[in-house]
């Protein structure tokens, strides 16, 4: 799995968030993104709400970029608390189809710093 998420960093696909207290890392996650779709794959939190804090930058990014979905995969408390909504199996995979060849241009760069209208 390493090998393989390794090959889809440098192949532009696979990105990490993290969150850093100083210079230690203390919570995150990680995801491929496909056209304008991306799929988060794990989240992890050494601190209260560190994992949030990623998942809301993200989130606020990717919609800044013009991607169509932020993909969590499984319905669970901590992502409902976050503002992910359930669909239908039927509707994700029209809008799968609608988007997930539609690339975009923009530079991976989250910092906390960049603000949006």
């Amino acid at each position: 799995m390493l090998a393989a998420y390794q090959h889809l960093h440098e192949s532009g696909l696979a990105h990490s968030i993290e969150v850093y207290e100083g210079a230690e890392l203390v919570g995150g996650l990680y995801g491929v993104a496909l056209g304008r779709c991306f799929f988060g794959e794990s989240m992890f939190s050494r601190t209260t709400n560190a994992s949030k804090a990623a998942f809301i930058m993200l989130a606020r990014h990717l919609a800044h970029w013009g991607y169509h979905f932020l993909d969590a995969q499984v319905t669970n408390p901590h992502l409902l608390s976050l503002g992910a909504t359930e669909i239908p199996r039927q509707t994700f995979l029209k809008q799968l189809r609608e988007n997930v060849d539609k690339r975009l241009e923009h530079r991976w760069e989250i910092r906390e710093d960049l603000v949006y209208p």
